[in-house]
């Protein structure tokens, strides 16, 4: 099972990365130490602080010809990590 799913790319977050914070999408079971040690290993930085969200998927519904169909988008947990001062994570190197 791996701690980090993605790293999270939005406007909120890219405004977040001036201060040196960063978001990821992390697995739902993993707690903050486990997802400092992944950060850690994964982009060679050090990790100051880890906060967690959990969000709840929320319901969809749609009109088909077969009727309506209904269900839910997936549950997920995000996590804003801050690295320590002049270190920065750069997710597009490999792109």
């Amino acid at each position: 099972m791996s701690v980090l799913i993605k790293p999270l790319i939005t406007e909120k977050i890219s405004a977040l990365n001036e201060e040196g914070r960063y978001g990821f999408v992390v697995a739902m079971k993993s707690n903050k130490i486990q997802i400092k040690k992944a950060v850690e290993e994964m982009y060679g930085v050090t990790v100051e602080s880890v906060n967690t969200m959990r969000y709840q998927g929320k319901s969809k519904s749609k009109f088909t010809k077969s009727g309506l169909i209904s269900g839910r988008t997936n549950s997920y947990k995000k996590a804003i990590v801050k690295v320590a001062e002049g270190e920065v994570i750069d997710f597009y190197s490999g792109v």
